[in-house]
């Protein structure tokens, strides 16, 4: 079992993968929603240059959002800084495309682009949306060669994408089997000896995660989980709701992943971030990644919250054993 983190793409980034790379991580992820943080390539950039070994990669990049060229040439930048350590994320999208005023996309069209993207990656003449196009890149600026492409999904449609295109699978909450690379995805905290998942601490270092997945639920309803089911659920939805259409989706997400907003502050309880979240002692979340190893899961990706992530990096990574790379 191999062990990522998450991170969002701020100045703090090439430092907190600095730690995570002296910690033991296997790779880094850095999310990828404009509306929200630093663009996720530079910051890939900076990332590559201040580490030596650890894997990096966009978690997850929404095709939408960049021309599937404009994707191929910042892979093969970020490919030449960071030789062999790079891969790929790929999805529908959530804060990428809400934050537009946009829905998911389709999986056809996401398909469609990866198709494209592997084959400009290959060094392949490529007709996308009715256009022919290649890679004139000279070599000794971007690296043209394919890179690893994981498609983060949950349902029939995105997994029988990852089936057919992708190099792996990535999931939230649970694994999915039936891949050689599986990553699960989640976030939580290590709890302190003694320490239980409602003290302030805890509710502090969690808490962004709760509030994100009730963000989660609430725009992609598709993914099956009825919010009125949800502590709190029904109050805060009505809430929601009452926001004008126009702006609702601005004011739902502009804290999204970073603190929790007087609205949701309601949704964070020991119950919540006990049921939500990955938050134990080290000993009962080793159990859970063990139980998620025996299901198919290959990658537990950790995406720590909260406003001392080094705390939440180096917990895990001593609550799992991970050990500093060698020289």
């Amino acid at each position: 079992m191999e062990f990522s983190c998450g991170l969002f793409p701020d100045r703090r980034a090439p430092e907190l993968a600095a730690l995570a790379e002296a910690l033991g991580y296997r790779r880094v992820w850095v999310y990828d929603s404009p509306a929200l943080g630093a663009d996720v390539w530079v910051t890939l950039a900076r990332i590559a240059e201040r580490t030596k070994r650890i894997g990096i990669g966009p978690g997850v990049l929404v095709p939408s959002l960049r021309h599937v060229m404009v994707t191929a040439a910042a892979i093969g930048t970020v490919a030449q800084l960071a030789a062999g350590r790079l891969a790929v994320a790929i999805s529908t999208g959530f804060t990428g495309r809400v934050l537009l005023g946009e829905r998911s996309m389709r999986w056809t069209a996401v398909a469609a682009y990866v198709q494209a993207l592997k084959a400009l990656l290959r060094g392949e003449e490529v007709e996308f949306e009715g256009h022919l196009m290649s890679m004139l890149h000279p070599s000794d600026a971007v690296a043209k060669r394919p890179v690893p492409i994981v498609i983060t999904a949950n349902g029939p449609k995105g997994i029988d994408v990852a089936r057919r295109l992708g190099d792996g699978v990535m999931s939230g909450g649970f694994p999915c089997p039936g891949f050689g690379w599986s990553i699960v995805s989640g976030g939580g905290t290590v709890l302190d000896e003694g320490e239980n998942p409602g003290s302030p601490r805890a509710l502090a270092a969690a808490g962004p995660f709760v509030t994100a997945l009730y963000h989660l639920f609430y725009e992609l309803p598709g993914l099956g989980m009825n919010l009125e089911q949800l502590p709190g659920g029904r109050r805060w939805r009505a809430e929601v709701d009452a926001i004008p259409g126009a702006v609702r989706h601005l004011r739902l997400h502009e804290s999204h992943f970073l603190r929790v907003d007087a609205r949701d502050r309601g949704l964070v309880s020991a119950e919540t971030v006990a049921a939500l979240t990955w938050t134990g002692t080290a000993s009962a979340l080793r159990q859970r990644f063990e139980q998620y190893e025996s299901q198919g899961a290959t990658e537990v990706f950790f995406e720590p919250t909260g406003h001392d992530l080094a705390r939440e990096l180096t917990a895990l990574a001593r609550a799992v054993g991970l050990s500093p790379p060698k020289d």
